[in-house]
């Protein structure tokens, strides 16, 4: 671990982003483990919110999967290690509400919460599994929402 990860896993502590990440593993039913960079896996998580493969909250990375899943994908954990990074960065659980505004405005612009939430944006989207959609003439994804119903 570097001295900049290790900086990342105190302040993470620190900013209750961390400890907020154990307690959903704790409410999911999850198995934690050391992980990578300073992170730790909390595999077999069973709540059914989020519907991400993985998620991270601080420095806990949460999957309904198994610790070899992860293990098995290197682009994935350092994609979800960057979004521990955001936490340090944006002082811990702020990131929360900053997140969902990122994700709802993805999801007018592509019908995706993911191709433009710069979070996504800035962890890398591929190696989140996300593929890029493109833009849509604003509003067209209401539309076609409440075409639907």
């Amino acid at each position: 671990m570097t001295g900049a990860q290790k900086l990342k896993l105190v302040v993470n502590f620190v900013n209750l982003s961390t400890l907020a990440g154990f307690a959903v593993g704790l409410i999911g039913r999850a198995r934690f483990s050391r992980g990578p960079r300073g992170l730790f896996l909390a595999t077999g998580y069973r709540l059914g919110f989020p519907a991400a493969g993985a998620f991270t909250i601080g420095n806990v990375v949460l999957t309904r999967r198994d610790r070899a899943y992860l293990d098995a994908r290197p682009l994935l954990v350092a994609h979800e290690e960057r979004h521990s990074w955001q936490y340090f960065c944006l002082i811990g659980l702020p990131l929360l509400p900053l997140y969902v505004v990122g994700a709802a405005w993805s999801w007018i612009r592509t019908g995706c919460p993911a191709s433009r939430n710069p979070f996504e944006r800035l962890a890398g989207l591929a190696d989140g599994n996300y593929v890029e959609r493109p833009v849509q003439p604003f509003g067209r994804t209401l539309q076609q929402t409440f075409r639907r119903r």
